[in-house]
């Protein structure tokens, strides 16, 4: 399958309402430590999930694959693209490069991104994640890993204008204990994690869900392990014609939940702006062209 080809987590995402039972069963089993948890034998996987061979024969028949032979090639072909890291991605983009310009390729790649993540995310979660964001009841915690943290900056920066009780976790990953100290149950903890995919971020979530934080993770569309413990996940495709993974659609949906966020809590929004423009007035932080 190639990397730019619909899943076959998206796929089974989308057929979920279409799946009997037992293949919803098999599918959660499946999407559970996806890819690896699909590339055993037949009679493994169908062990794992606790149904029959016969039943992962029609899922994956029902997934638009010949047999279980082709659907574990495709997996296979994902998980290399998976852990991949940019030198490869780009030696696998440069030997298919078609000729027009990078300007066109690139944009027409992440219009697709967006166009298919778009399509796959429930509103119906989106808006949760609105809600828990935009609750004044619940402190927010907000962290990212080495090439995410700019997307963790820019939602901690918009979300602490737009309302209190937002914790950015700043510093390496041995100083996240110390945020941990004063981790509330019912915290909302924000995590963004894309491949290569990190250990520490792993643990901070396991160890903030033990605490009784709801896990709000931003990822990409293999989905960090960090899913599992997470309540919500909004997943973003990322690949272009490029070495490095496209952050353009993730920042979409922060940049969407912002607006949402900001929506629900106008009244105390708009308060809170004017007197922080009333503070930059004062300190005289921007210029005036007047």
């Amino acid at each position: 399958m190639p990397e730019n080809a619909q899943t076959i987590a998206d796929r089974l995402q989308a057929r979920l309402d279409t799946l009997t039972r037992a293949e919803r069963q098999l599918a959660h089993s499946i999407l559970e430590n996806y890819p690896v948890s699909g590339l055993g034998s037949i009679t493994q996987v169908a062990q794992n999930a606790d149904v029959s061979t016969p039943t992962v024969a029609r899922m994956v028949q029902k997934l638009g694959f010949k047999g279980f032979p082709d659907f574990q090639g495709a997996l296979r072909t994902e998980l290399e693209a998976k852990i991949s890291g940019p030198i490869a991605r780009r030696e696998t983009w440069a030997g298919n490069a078609p000729g027009e310009h990078i300007l066109n390729r690139f944009t027409e790649a992440v219009i697709g991104n967006i166009r298919q993540s778009l399509s796959q995310i429930d509103p119906a979660q989106f808006d949760a994640v609105c809600d828990l964001l935009a609750d004044p009841d619940r402190r927010v915690h907000v962290v990212g890993g080495r090439i995410t943290k700019a997307l963790a900056d820019y939602l901690f920066l918009h979300l602490q204008m737009v309302r209190p009780g937002i914790v950015q976790m700043q510093g390496q990953p041995n100083a996240w204990p110390h945020y941990l100290l004063d981790l509330a149950p019912g915290d909302v903890l924000v995590i963004f994690d894309v491949r290569r995919y990190e250990n520490a971020t792993l643990k901070l979530a396991e160890m903030a869900a033990e605490k009784g934080a709801e896990i709000v993770l931003f990822t990409d569309q293999w989905r960090s392990p960090v899913h599992r413990v997470a309540r919500h996940c909004l997943t973003s495709r990322i690949v272009v014609p490029s070495a490095w993974d496209s952050s353009v659609t993730t920042l979409l949906l922060v940049e969407t939940v912002i607006a949402a966020v900001q929506e629900r809590r106008w009244p105390d929004t708009r308060a809170r702006m004017e007197a922080l423009d009333e503070m930059f007035t004062t300190t005289r932080f921007f210029r005036k062209f007047t």
